[in-house]
């Protein structure tokens, strides 16, 4: 993925936080802040077309869902955190792009415990253009591995996760490929750095579990769409040596939308009908 053209702390524009517009610069948290240093923040990703954020309340949703896995609550509703999105993505003037919410606690303590801190929200959107820019992309397996559920709360967007998943790019990015693939605590199929991972075996659509991988609003968007085209959707433990039965892989979310996948280390696939189906559907279905 392209780097920024700007910093993402010297644009124009405005931030939303903690119920003010504020000018982007502006939107600062202190170094002492809670979440900087033990992980606790959660936020969303989600995709601007023709002016709308996609899926935009389950977004919210998930992101007052999250907080709440790690023992907090948002200091706004649902609705109150959609209404603010359509503020900013109308303030910003987006016609397309990418809108990042973000709830983190505050500075008033700096021990492990996060009991009597604040919780603060901002929302900022930004213009945002494809997330890979090949076609189709090339992983390697990576060395690390997801936690299991009983050591990370593997349904929550929270920020503190994700440091494996960058340390898992950095190494593919180095290694000339795109992303990585990684297996979870019991070495099964698990997910991409940040998208769900589909296989195309004889004809159906098989995906791992979510016991360790978030269940994405593009994942269960596109299990939808294959059922509509009669596509049997199975959701089941896929193991490393399965791959060779697959004749296509695909990531999806909202980042990366459906993502054909080339080759999987020395393993190469086709951009096959029902991965080019489904790229058609899910571009008209977020452009309706």
């Amino acid at each position: 993925m392209a780097g920024p053209a700007l910093p993402m702390d010297d644009r124009d524009g405005v931030i939303w936080y903690n119920g003010d517009l504020v000018p982007w610069r502006e939107a600062k948290a202190h170094v002492l802040v809670h979440s900087l240093h033990y992980g606790n923040s959660v936020f969303e990703g989600e995709r601007i077309y023709n002016g709308k954020v996609f899926k935009l309340t389950e977004h919210s949703q998930r992101l007052v869902k999250s907080a709440k896995m790690l023992a907090y609550d948002l200091p706004y509703t649902v609705a109150e955190l959609d209404k603010a999105t359509k503020i900013v993505v109308s303030e910003n003037k987006l016609d397309s792009g990418y809108v990042r919410p973000l709830a983190w606690r505050g500075a008033e303590v700096i021990g492990v415990s996060a009991i009597g801190t604040n919780v603060h929200v901002m929302i900022a959107a930004f213009p945002w253009g494809a997330y890979y820019g090949q076609k189709a992309i090339k992983l390697m397996t990576s060395r690390w591995k997801r936690p299991s559920p009983e050591s990370s709360p593997a349904g929550s967007k929270a920020a503190g996760l994700y440091i494996i998943c960058t340390l898992a790019k950095d190494e593919a990015l180095a290694a000339g490929v795109q992303d990585a693939l990684m297996h979870d605590y019991k070495g099964r199929l698990s997910e991409a750095t940040g998208a769900n991972l589909f296989l195309v075996i004889n004809g159906e659509l098989h995906t791992p579990t979510t016991e360790t991988i978030l269940n994405g609003i593009t994942r269960l968007t596109v299990m939808d769409l294959a059922r509509k085209r009669g596509i049997k959707v199975v959701e089941r433990e896929i193991w490393p040596n399965e791959l060779a039965h697959a004749s296509e892989v695909f990531l999806t979310g909202t980042a990366v939308e459906v993502q054909p996948v080339s080759a999987i280390d020395k393993q190469e696939f086709e951009v096959g009908p029902v991965t080019q189906q489904l790229v058609a559907d899910y571009s008209a279905l977020v452009r309706s």
